[in-house]
């Protein structure tokens, strides 16, 4: 090939033509060869895989209704689900009954399971028609599910073992969603019991608070100042009855002393000390008598008889003084006339009210001052109001947990009842009739690529050490000199009716290609 031009496709063309036996003889031959090397892989290292399908089945309760279990993404529970159902502990004993060689052993195959890649997932979905199921309430077009493989040398062994392992998963998925109910249940009781301890510490707590502060709770303002405004109306009206009262006594009192001094006036015969005067004298003028007279002389006599006279009232009137009761404390008389005695006794009774009184002003006073004392503080109200705030919290969460707790039995009733999302084995695993390993058309097709990338390769070394001059570009590029004229080629000789019976690669030359070239 002349080096020193630029290819056209022509040019490829024509190599190709030229080259085609080089190509297609090793890539037939490479092809034969992986072909038979898929027969002896076959026949010696050949792998077998089962497969099932297991159908995610969604609850038959609406969500709306009954909260399902299971909340989180199908992919991330089947990779938790598939490495439990296939440890060495859940595997032992499901595999016991399995048929196997006489020198294998549970553990061979269990560590075959677990350490080699023969067990592989593939989430899918599958059409409620392919599934044999009636669409419920609530799903789509497409229900979830996915598919378990197991590759093992022996089609019974893959069936057998993918079959057990399926049966593991649902077992597992069953139990994750009953421990799942039953765990959301037992921590939703931790939760309802501490909610309840915290709202009886908080109730406690504001219990306390209102006997340590007693009518000064923001609750009780609005009946204080209803209190406080009855009890300063009560105030007013005592203290206008005690004026009225102090004012009647005033007026009473003045009045009695009045009426006494003009009864005294009228009445200074029949005073014991006038008498006791009159007696005096009397008794001194008997005296002086006797000093003249006898005792029958006439003035002696009636001296005698006045003395007497005079000490029989003064006698009545000391006995009426000792009989006679004191309506008035002692500061008036029995002989008073009733004027006097109800004026006193009007003055008794109005001191008695104006005491009175004075003790209930004095009442009320207090109690208005200690309604007064009894406002609530900022601090007390902060510590009031973060109290009432803590309770009304704790009891929002002591209703939620309960609320939650009520929706969680009924999960735990779904579930226990078969009535929630379940995982149902919809195509069990297979006999496989046919190895998946190896794959004739895989080897056969990497022994076409292989001789095909071989005789390509041979085919550019061949062109490139060739240094034939086949066309006219090809002689004006080694011989640098222009092209005067062409002789065409005349070996052989093409029939007049066109029908040249030579195959692709010794296709009869073109004049083009065959015309010596001559330069000067």
């Amino acid at each position: 090939m002349i080096q020193n031009r630029e290819l056209t496709m022509d040019d490829y063309l024509a190599m190709l033509r030229r080259r085609a036996k080089v190509i297609l003889i090793p890539a037939l031959v490479a092809t034969l060869l992986g072909y038979l090397s898929y027969l002896v892989v076959n026949h010696y290292f050949a792998k077998f895989t089962s497969q099932s399908t297991i159908l995610v089945e969604a609850q038959n309760v609406p969500d709306t209704m009954v909260q399902p279990v299971a909340t989180e993404d199908l992919v991330a529970r089947i990779n938790t689900l598939v490495p439990q159902a296939t440890s060495p502990s859940a595997l032992k004993p499901a595999l016991q009954g399995i048929p196997r060689k006489s020198s294998q052993s549970i553990d061979d195959v269990v560590d075959g399971i677990t350490s080699g890649q023969t067990f592989t997932v593939e989430t899918v979905t599958i059409e409620p028609s392919q599934g044999g199921g009636k669409r419920k309430p609530g799903q789509g077009n497409a229900e979830p599910a996915f598919k378990l493989s197991y590759t093992a040398s022996n089609a019974s062994d893959a069936k057998e073992i993918c079959n057990a392992v399926t049966s593991l998963v649902l077992e597992k998925n069953l139990t994750y969603m009953q421990d799942r109910a039953t765990g959301t249940t037992s921590v939703l009781n931790k939760g309802i019991t501490d909610a309840q301890r915290n709202l009886q510490e908080l109730n406690g707590k504001l219990a306390d608070f209102k006997r340590e502060h007693p009518q000064q709770l923001p609750e009780d303002q609005e009946n204080n100042l209803k209190v406080l405004t009855s009890l300063s109306q009560q105030l007013e009206a005592q203290t206008q009855a005690l004026n009225r009262d102090q004012q009647d006594k005033a007026y009473t009192e003045s009045v009695l002393a009045q009426q006494v001094a003009a009864w005294r006036s009228t009445q200074s015969s029949t005073n014991p000390q006038t008498l006791e005067k009159q007696l005096s004298d009397l008794q001194s003028q008997l005296l002086s008598l006797q000093a003249r007279y006898t005792d029958d002389h006439p003035d002696v006599i009636k001296t005698k008889a006045d003395i007497s006279e005079v000490k029989k009232k003064l006698a009545e009137v000391n006995k009426a003084s000792e009989d006679a009761t004191d309506t008035s404390g002692g500061k008036g008389s029995a002989m008073e006339p009733p004027e006097i005695r109800q004026l006193r006794l009007q003055v008794h009774q109005l001191a008695d009210s104006i005491s009175a009184r004075t003790l209930e002003q004095k009442r009320l006073q207090h109690d208005i001052a200690t309604l007064h004392g009894s406002s609530l503080s900022p601090t007390l109200e902060g510590q009031y109001k973060q109290l009432a705030q803590d309770i009304q919290n704790a009891q929002k969460t002591y209703e939620g947990l309960l609320a939650d707790k009520s929706k969680a039995d009924l999960t735990v009733n779904m579930t226990n009842q078969s009535e929630g999302e379940r995982m149902i084995n919809l195509v069990p695993a297979n006999l496989p009739d046919s190895p998946s390993f190896p794959n004739p058309w895989l080897f056969s097709g990497i022994g076409l690529g292989a001789g095909l990338a071989l005789g390509f390769g041979l085919a550019m070394w061949l062109e490139l050490r060739d240094q034939s001059i086949r066309t006219e570009a090809d002689a004006e590029a080694a011989l640098e000199l222009p092209l005067l004229a062409a002789v065409p080629w005349v070996g052989v000789v093409v029939p007049e009716n066109g029908n040249s019976k030579l195959k692709f690669w010794n296709r009869n030359k073109s004049s083009d290609e065959h015309k010596d070239a001559v330069g000067v």
